[in-house]
This record gives structure tokens, sequence and C-alpha cells, in this order.
């Protein structure tokens, strides 16, 4: 059982492994052929330098994923064959540690590893790569202080909800999944209704729009759509980076957040279509979508848990002395994508299918669909997008249609 455990996922991987290099060199191939040439839909509004800056961007990004992926997938097989997790429960329990601390010390070394091995390619992917287009502004002590923010929160959240998952697995009988579920779900929606007022301020400042013609637009487009928000604010992003993007946060009466850099670029009409499509993300209730999609996920992958940490195969096929439920975790976290990568392109698909409604909506209520085109061509130059996407790649991986693709749509909402 155990060597079929093993050839099982080992199939897997290579298949995850070679799907996904595959449809990365496709992708890089079609865009280094396309070289600095601008979409028919797109001439006259991206210039020939833009694009070849976005093809430069786009292939730099893309072979640093090849490397970032082939470094991970390393790491996943030697911490999965080279002994070093039944290594380390057992250096655990020498020291001492049972139950509940033995838990929260595993899975909290193994979090720990995962950072620090990632570390290089998060400084390199800062420091250099996106410093070389000029998207990077962030100092290095204002990374370190996000790095020493983002531990503390983590461990300030994450340990006492190790403690309170293995609380209900020892107390709570055979049903314990159902009752850390139940648990993770209420701490979710929790986190979601708390992000915006407590967590997103610890990383960066949120000033309210300022009075003037922009903000009486968009508070006016709000009413007319009866959409009650708990106010327009613009957010530092310039301190950190030179990306533009805006988003709103918030369950029930969510707050509108523009990035700074994307303000500056947008006029009036532009920003009144981009906040016409937030609100049709949420009169679609596509936020309330994607949290019941993830909750079920979260469902069904405590419920896979709940058959694996009473299998013992599983754990003598990696080389653990008998099941816990900290190995079993650590385990389904390594093998667990192996199984599951192919169902990426259907929840972006999902995702796609959700821009595309917002989009129509915005059409609909700023009825400009000429300032939502205008915006989005904003967006994509000043993030250097890519402008030609190999489609089996971005069916597989982008979250928001090509951006040729959903100005093809916005133009066909209005054409007669």
């Amino acid at each position: 059982m155990t060597q079929l455990i093993l050839g099982a996922f080992l199939a897997f991987f290579a298949a995850r492994l070679t799907v996904e290099t595959a449809l990365s060199l496709m992708n890089l191939s079609h865009v280094a052929r396309a070289g600095d040439a601008v979409p028919p839909a797109l001439r006259g509004e991206v210039d020939a330098e833009t694009a070849h800056r976005s093809r430069d961007y786009t292939l730099a990004r893309g072979r640093f994923g090849l490397v970032h992926g082939a470094f991970g997938g390393a790491v996943t097989l030697t911490l999965l064959f080279s002994g070093v997790l039944p290594g380390l429960d057992a250096g655990l329990a020498r020291m001492g540690l049972a139950g509940a601390h033995r838990f929260v010390a595993f899975l909290a070394v193994l979090s720990a590893l995962g950072s620090v091995l990632d570390l290089p390619f998060s400084l390199w992917s800062t420091f250099v790569l996106e410093a070389r287009f000029g998207f990077n502004r962030v100092t290095p002590g204002l990374w370190l202080k996000d790095r020493l923010k983002g531990i503390a929160l983590g461990a300030a959240i994450g340990l006492p909800l190790l403690y309170g998952a293995y609380g209900f697995f020892a107390l709570t009988g055979r049903a314990w999944w159902l009752w850390l579920f139940a648990f993770l779900t209420a701490v979710q929606v929790l986190m979601v209704w708390l992000y915006p007022t407590l967590i997103a301020p610890l990383f960066n400042r949120f000033s309210p729009l300022p009075e003037g013609e922009l903000r009486t637009r968009l508070e006016a487009l709000a009413r007319e759509a009866s959409f009650r928000t708990r106010g327009l604010f613009v957010m530092d992003a310039s301190r950190r980076s030179g990306h533009g993007n805006a988003y709103f946060a918030g369950l029930f009466r969510p707050r509108i957040v523009l990035f700074d850099t994307l303000a500056r670029e947008m006029n009036v009409e532009e920003a009144a279509a981009v906040l016409a499509h937030e609100i049709g993300h949420y009169r679609a209730r596509h936020v309330h979508k994607r949290l019941v999609v993830s909750i079920l996920g979260q469902l069904a992958a405590l419920w896979v848990l709940s058959l694996l940490v009473g299998w013992p195969p599983l754990f003598a096929a990696f080389g653990f002395p008998a099941p816990s439920l900290h190995a079993a975790i650590a385990l389904a976290s390594l093998c667990g994508g192996a199984f599951t990568f192919f169902l990426a392109p259907l929840e972006n698909a999902l995702l796609r299918r959700h821009e595309y409604e917002a989009d129509r909506y915005s059409v609909a209520l700023a009825r400009a669909p000429a300032a939502l085109r205008t915006a989005l061509v904003k967006l994509e130059r000043q993030n250097l997008g890519n402008l030609h996407p190999h489609p089996w790649y971005s069916a597989w991986h982008y979250t928001h249609p090509a951006l040729v693709e959903r100005i093809e749509a916005i133009e066909g909402l209005t054409s007669p």
C-alpha cells in the first residue's frame, strides 16, 4: 500500500509540474514571438515603448516564476522524502513536547522553514525584478518592518487558532472536523469583517477621498445604485509599489479603496466606471459567493483530513512511525496541490465570469463604456500587463479576462 501511495503522489506531482511548466513555456514563447507589437484593439492607446516594457516585464516575471516553481517543487520533494518531517517530530518528542504543544510547535517550525527558504525569492522579486522595471518603492527598512509585523500578526492569530484546532480534535470525538469547520468558518467571516479597519491599517495608511469633483461624482454614483458604503478611501500604495489597483473590503457595508497610484492616473469618469464595476461585484454578491465556495472547499478539505488522520499507510509511506494530526496536516499541505491542481482553471473561469458581469453592471450604471475601456487600458499600461497572453495560459491562470477580450466584451454591449 505504501508503494501505491508514493506512486500515486509522484504521478500526480509529475503531471502538475509538466502541465504548469508547459503552460509557462508556451506563454513565454508566445510573448517573445509577439515582440513589441501592439494588439490591433489597443493601437493608439498603447505606445511601442510601453509594449516593449510590457514584453520584457512579462518575460522576466515568467522566467522568475519557472525558477521559483522548480525550487518549490524541489523543496516539497525534499521535505517529503528526506526524513526531515519525521526527524522534526521525533526531535520535538525528545524535547518533551506532546499533545497540543507538539502539534503547534511542529506546524510553526514547518511554516517558519518555508518562509526562510522563500526569503531569497521575495528579496529578489522586490529589490531586483520589480526595481528593474520601476515598480519597487519600498525601502529595506520598510520591507523589514512589514515582515516583522506580518510575523507578529501571524503568531498572534495563528498560534491560538492552532491550539483551538487541536482542542477540537482532542475533545469532540469523531465529529471533530465538523466542530473545527464551524470554528474556522466563524473566524474566517470575522477576519473579513475586521480586515479593513484593524489589519490593513497596520501596513498602509487610508485617507478619506478628498472633497472635490471626484468625490462628488463617486458619492452620487453610489447613491444612484443605492449602495451604502463605509466610505471612499485612498491607500498609500505608492510607498511600496508603482502598481495600481482598486478594491472594496467588507461583507455588508464595504469600504471602497483606491490605490493612490491609480487615483492620480484616472479622470473623474474613469474612476466612476471603476467604482461602478466594484459596485457590480457587490450587487451580484460575488464576494459572498466566493466566500461560500471557500467555506465549502474548507469543509471538503477537513473531511478528507478526517479520513487521512486515521489511515496508517499514509504516514508509513512518508516515514512517520504513527499517525498524528500535525503530520496529517503537513502531508496534506505538501501533497494536496498535486491532487487538486486541475481545479485551478475551473475556479479562475468563475472569477473571469464575475469580472464580465461587473463590467456589464458598470456600463449600465455609469453609462460610460468608453471611460471603463480607457480605465482598463490605463491599468494595463501602469502595471505593464501582458498584452499577448497565450490563450491556454490565460484560461488556466488568469482571474481576470485578458485585456483585449475584456474590451471586446465591453464594445459588444454598446454595438447595435
